[in-house]
């Protein structure tokens, strides 16, 4: 990219995850029984009676849930417990059951720290949930539907799937799965002594991810899912996970699109190298000088949460084998799946940073210095969370200028959402556009409903749009949408299932381009998405791109 990567904050040693401040054709495929019929072997009933609606996995049968427009199977498992000597190791194969399987409750998060996210924790954490259409939803006579797999973001140390709740996605069209997988010290720990055969060590989080979407390949089908026909999305965390798939090797032919919200902020990943410097680091820190992985397997799940050091990068490793090189790279130089990309970002990404005072930078997070930002400490703020030189630091400072800006805090969120997402988001549309189809957006409600926090004034910032595709059981302070808003939710679902079939996400309604420069970013805002002109503009394209 640009120097804008160079240099580490002096308050990255304060780094902390925002998100922790923040079936026609089912009826055909899955057997709607009732509780008693399913385990006794009695006869079939339908969804409208009660009863509910049974599947039978490659592992063993599920029985999940009637919801409003919609089936859910909850507490699917993709993969063994990655517990003992399974710890960070590849996810092996879940164990197959006999019975019926109750799936009508959410499985345990993964272990993390101060999380919002609702329900126990374990190790035992492998598990996924699917929703479907239910019997009388968008029937599409003999065919099977698209599929959108969910990874949830969190800064790949908090969130789990049961966070988003998509029966509105599947009641109009689609079968969404959402993941859990490992996360922290339990997900991205690279270590020599955990170093596979092959050398490589970390991304356990990304192969669990990977294990899920061959399930999805092996099941979907059972559930009315077409497994040609698979998106996998994700925002955050989960928007830079889509993007490691579509550059690892390991994730080809597991999907056929790819999603990306607000994920372009992490290109440069941590070279194995200095990831297993961490990781030696982290074993004395939980007393295992031995640097030994029985020593690491034996201490408790807790202790390796609690003291998996915040200064740690919250991105995926270049381990050669998951990853092979920094996304970026694989990206620029066209060594990538060549499916489908819809990628976007929203309106002022960073101005989250006024609620929480935490800002983002290229996968870490960083406390801004204490009593905030101010006339007095600007530049010297742009240097430190940018990682440039004093020289490149005044130079941002002059191309955004305090006097256009409400408050200094102000100022450096704009510029840090220039930085960091509209001009990355631009960036990898680029590099995707010249081998393959490419959509960009910019979510532009800044009267969204926030899903953490809310900003003064109003923006549509980080994780701002994902109330308008999922609703969020586990989020607090959401306002009713207002009704050209809902307007606006039921057309960016429209083309996300759209895209999922297709590979496009123009819809009857609302055409997209296919990008070819910043003039084809679609803008999203109430009550129909239109044509942004603006956006290079209004971004400084042409200042990040010559810098």
């Amino acid at each position: 990219m640009n120097e804008t990567h160079a240099q580490k904050s002096p308050w990255r040693k304060w780094r902390v995850p925002l998100a922790a401040l923040g079936a026609g054709l089912v009826a055909a495929t899955v057997a709607t029984m009732s509780a008693g019929a399913a385990e006794t072997g009695g006869s079939t009933g339908s969804a409208g009676s009660g009863s509910a609606p049974v599947v039978t996995t490659d592992a063993g049968a599920v029985r999940g849930t009637a919801v409003p427009g919609a089936y859910t199977f909850r507490g699917l498992p993709y993969a063994a417990a990655p517990t003992g000597d399974l710890r960070w190791q590849p996810p092996h194969p879940a164990e197959h059951w006999k019975d019926v399987r109750d799936a009508a409750a959410y499985a345990p998060s993964c272990p993390q720290p101060m999380s919002t996210t609702a329900g126990a924790q374990s190790e035992d954490c492998l598990y996924l949930n699917v929703t479907t259409p239910g019997p009388d939803e968008h029937r599409r006579d003999g065919q099977h539907r698209p599929v959108i797999v969910w990874f949830h973001g969190g800064g790949l140390v908090t969130g789990a799937g049961r966070d988003y709740d998509p029966s509105k996605l599947a009641a109009e069209g689609s079968v969404v799965v959402t993941v859990n997988y490992r996360l922290g010290a339990l997900g991205f720990l690279a270590h020599p002594a955990l170093a596979a055969r092959d050398g490589s060590s970390g991304n356990y989080g990304l192969m669990d991810q990977q294990a899920a979407l061959r399930w999805v390949q092996r099941n979907i089908g059972r559930f009315g899912g077409n497994p040609h026909e698979v998106a996998i999305a994700g925002e955050s965390a989960g928007g830079e996970s889509v993007l490691a798939h579509l550059t690892s090797p390991g994730s080809r032919g597991l999907f056929q699109r790819a999603i990306v919200q607000s994920g372009t902020f992490a290109l440069n990943q941590l070279p194995l190298t200095k990831a297993e410097d961490d990781g030696r680091t982290f074993a004395n820190t939980v007393d295992c000088t031995d640097q030994s992985a029985d020593c690491l397997r034996k201490v408790p799940v807790e202790k390796l949460v609690a003291k998996y050091p915040p200064s740690y990068p919250r991105a995926a490793i270049v381990d050669g084998k998951v990853l092979k090189e920094s996304i970026g790279t694989s990206l620029a130089a066209g060594r990538f799946a060549r499916v489908p990309v819809l990628n976007g970002s929203n309106h002022e990404e960073e101005q989250i940073i006024l609620a929480t005072h935490v800002t983002l930078h290229d996968g870490a997070y960083a406390l801004l210095p204490p009593g905030g930002v101010t006339a007095g400490n600007y530049q010297q703020t742009i240097a430190s969370a940018l990682g440039v030189t004093d020289a490149r630091a005044k130079a941002v400072a002059d191309e955004y200028p305090l006097v256009s800006y409400a408050s200094p805090a102000a100022a450096l969120g704009t510029l840090l959402g220039d930085a960091d997402f509209s001009f990355t988001a631009a960036q990898v549309d680029q590099w995707i556009s010249k081998r393959a189809p490419a959509y960009a957006y910019e979510f532009n409600d800044d009267a969204a409903p926030a899903r953490y926090l809310k900003t003064n004034p109003p923006v549509a910032t980080h994780l701002s749009e994902l109330p308008y595709l999922f609703d969020l059981p586990d989020a607090p302070l959401q306002d009713p949408f207002s009704a050209d808003q809902d307007k606006l939710a039921k057309s960016m679902r429209a083309a996300w299932i759209h895209f999922a079939a297709t590979g496009n996400p123009s819809t009857a309604a609302v055409h997209w381009p296919s990008f070819h420069n910043t003039a084809d970013v679609k803008s999203l805002v109430p009550p129909t998405p239109v044509d942004e002109k603006d956006f290079a503009t209004r971004h400084h394209y042409a200042f990040w791109s010559a810098g």
